[in-house]
């Protein structure tokens, strides 16, 4: 859970990407008053048809704002005998935009508008977790991500590129969950969700029909609740979390003893682990694999990013624990 002041920076390839808009430089949104033909057919390109618009409002078509990127598949260069490098470079194209309706049908039967209408765009909600993102999605965002950081470490530090922001893998992640604790249940130990005042400890279902008595309906901020002992908050509950390997029910009989995981791209069932809002204390458990497919996006799933460490040579100061 971290900002960082980059993303405001163009990059070498475009100028423009990942800048804030310039306010000081009218838009001009009034058809009437489009300058000329290539105005008006850029704007209208960037909007809604009318009759597609709600109450007839003006509305930016999201599906027109997509992120592309390009990375390597090594799996595929590692198993090739020979080849192009070209032939490995892969292209994505992804759109930037949350699903919106996931409040709405991860949940049939519930009123659950309120959040489908405010949770994107309300201040309130700033200091929230994102849903409502497949985990194709995650990764494009770790993408942009690598992209923005190393712009502005090359600007404003001229030092060499950073090393990739990126999911974790499911090993990764649930060493990070443990927070030093080898053998506990949850990120603060266990095996109880309460602690010694009698306060729910994560965000989740404690109760059957019963989603408030640990004071959140919903999700709650990224920083409620006690952080484990990594100081890393709401690894149980609130959101469940996409990882970046493939879910295989066999995979612990298989995977290597070192750096495990599974990276088939051809399987779309994701591991995601935490535990959510809605779910009961077992899928809180660091110990619990469960799975969503790659291209889907829920309201009780998110992300968080990580980079892999590259020594004090290099970042100049050891890990904060």
């Amino acid at each position: 859970y971290m900002y960082e002041n980059y993303y405001s920076l163009g990059t070498d390839g475009d100028p423009y990407a990942g800048r804030r808009l310039n306010k000081k430089v009218k838009l001009i949104t009034d058809t009437a008053k489009y300058p000329d033909e290539y105005y008006t057919e850029v704007m209208d390109s960037m909007y809604l048809p009318v009759a597609e618009a709600y109450n007839g409002l003006r509305t930016i078509d999201v599906n027109k704002l997509k992120f592309r990127y390009t990375w390597m598949d090594i799996q595929a260069a590692a198993k090739a005998k020979k080849g192009k490098r070209s032939s490995f470079i892969k292209t994505d194209t992804v759109g930037v935009y949350p699903d919106t309706t996931a409040w709405i049908k991860d949940f049939a039967y519930s009123y659950n508008e309120p959040m489908h209408n405010d949770y994107f765009w309300h201040q309130a909600y700033s200091e929230y977790p994102v849903v409502g993102v497949s985990w194709k999605q995650a990764k494009a965002f770790c993408a942009w991500r690598t992209m923005n950081k190393n712009s502005y470490v090359k600007k404003k530090k001229g030092r060499d590129q950073v090393n990739s922001f990126r999911l974790p893998t499911e090993a990764e992640w649930e060493y990070a969950a443990r927070g030093g604790i080898e053998s506990g249940s949850y990120p603060w130990g266990g095996p109880y969700t309460k602690n010694d005042r009698g306060c729910f400890l994560a965000n989740f279902k404690p109760n059957r029909g019963d989603y408030a008595a640990d004071q959140a309906l919903y999700t709650v901020e990224a920083k409620s609740y006690e952080p484990n002992g990594y100081n890393l908050y709401n690894m149980a509950g609130n959101v469940s979390e996409w990882t970046d390997s493939s879910y295989d029910a066999a995979a612990y009989e298989y995977v290597s003893t070192m750096n495990p995981t599974v990276g088939d791209l051809k399987n779309m069932r994701k591991v995601v682990r935490g535990g959510s809002w809605k779910d009961v204390a077992y899928f809180l458990q660091v110990s619990t694999r469960d799975f969503e497919y790659a291209d889907t996006a829920r309201s009780y799933i998110g992300f968080r990013t990580v980079q892999d460490y590259m020594g004090l040579t290099v970042t100049g100061k050891a890990p904060k624990r």
